[in-house]
């Protein structure tokens, strides 16, 4: 099936007489019938559910369906995108280790690398992705677990040159991991351009309603994790007998060893009743995508021409640095979000911020109603100046996240508004 089918079919298929609609699996828990059916389940060696911390009907439907819009061979469902992050990272990377990452990425991804991870022991090396293969090549150590990236930055918009980071982390044996959460697979599948791992905040586009809370990671089945530059892949789990993932789960070994390990340990699992409200958003994400990318394009360009605009970041306006980047890897558009500095500055990203009528001042962003954010006194606070301009935000910088409305409203509203700034 094509994506938009993929959106609506894929992951939950009712038999005869069964409900059209994915049910809601509400239980912590399942019956079996004996003791030898519930061990087969604690030693992997059949699948089924057994506790909703690490498999239910209603989630493992929604899983199937990200893995099948995204290529993957299999996905797992987090309670929050930087659940998702955090287990990625955490299933490749052990105290001691290290890992590259572009500086442009969202602000809690940022402080949970610079932060959190530096607290396990893990460290992380920022660099600027636009830099020289000879300068990106520097950061790389001989601990490196792994290379991370966002397919569209947020805030500033910056589109990941995928191919090469995914050709310098393979040199080296390593793993890309992608966060395509503004992209979303309607626009970019990273796995078509040499990814291994995806995340997303399922909280953003793919809910789309600003109703639940979440994230997953998606595997593309590529890597070789069998290669031996990762012994958690290849010596045997004492918590599981024994087991060998690359031998028992072949291309999957990743998924599965970041569920059995990580989500029993950790337990930031989604809920039933949140996968099927990310499920809801699924089934009309394409409808969605294209016409938040029109309404996007549109107060783009509407912005860029206005003269109390300092700046416009969106990768489709002619002129934008990362344009051929965004014509070759988002061919279909660049989705809802804009970010733009006034030409006054804080003050001046404040006042236009006020003024709004119809827009909402909200902390989100890829909601089906238009929002607006300013990221140095909110998502990105906890940088410092030179972290901020490390990833490319102005202090005076806005996010638009561009919703589903009439787009004469949406400009008729940043026209009154840019007026009183």
């Amino acid at each position: 099936m094509k994506l938009e089918s993929l959106c609506l079919h894929a992951g939950y298929s009712p038999e005869n007489g069964q409900p059209r609609v994915l049910p809601i699996a509400q239980s912590t828990t399942f019956k079996y019938a004996s003791t030898v059916e519930v061990a087969k389940l604690f030693d992997l060696t059949e699948a089924g559910f057994f506790y909703t911390r690490l498999g239910n009907p209603t989630v493992d439907a929604v899983e199937q369906k990200i893995a099948a819009l995204e290529g993957g061979v299999g996905a797992l469902c987090t309670s929050s995108g930087q659940a998702a992050n955090m287990l990625a990272v955490l299933n490749l990377a052990r105290s001691g280790d290290h890992l590259v990452s572009a500086a442009s990425i969202y602000g809690g991804t940022f402080n949970l690398f610079a932060v959190t991870l530096k607290r396990l022991g893990i460290e992380v090396t920022f660099v600027d992705q636009t830099a020289s293969d000879e300068e990106l090549e520097k950061a790389f150590r001989s601990n490196t677990r792994a290379v991370f990236g966002e397919t569209l930055s947020n805030p500033t918009m910056n589109v990941l040159d995928i191919g090469r980071f995914a050709r310098l982390a393979h040199r080296r044996g390593l793993p890309l991991i992608v966060d395509n959460t503004f992209a979303t697979p309607v626009l970019c599948r990273p796995f078509d351009f040499g990814a291994d791992i995806v995340v997303h905040s399922t909280t953003k586009y793919m809910d789309g309603h600003a109703l639940q809370v979440g994230g997953v990671i998606v595997d593309s089945g590529n890597f070789d994790w069998a290669s031996g530059a990762f012994p958690e892949f290849t010596e045997p789990d004492p918590s599981y007998h024994g087991l060998v993932y690359s031998e028992a789960f072949g291309r999957a070994a990743y998924i599965v060893k970041a569920r059995v390990q990580l989500m029993r340990d950790m337990g930031c699992c989604q809920s039933p009743q949140g996968a099927f409200y990310i499920n809801q958003g699924l089934e009309t994400l394409p409808l969605r995508m294209e016409r938040h990318c029109r309404n996007a394009e549109a107060a783009a360009e509407y912005l860029a021409g206005h003269a109390k605009v300092e700046s416009v970041k969106y990768p489709r306006l002619p002129g934008n640095p990362d344009k051929a980047l965004a014509d070759f890897y988002l061919p279909k558009g660049c989705s809802g979000v804009v970010s733009f500095s006034l030409k006054g500055g804080r003050e001046a990203g404040a006042r236009f911020i006020d003024c709004l009528k119809m827009i909402s001042l909200q902390v989100h962003v890829a909601d089906i109603r238009t929002c607006v954010l300013h990221p140095a006194s909110s998502t990105h606070r906890q940088l410092s100046d030179e972290q901020l301009r490390e990833a490319g935000i102005t202090p005076g910088m806005v996010r638009l996240s561009v919703g589903l409305e009439n787009p004469d409203d949406i400009l008729a509203d940043l026209a009154q508004a840019l007026e009183q700034a």
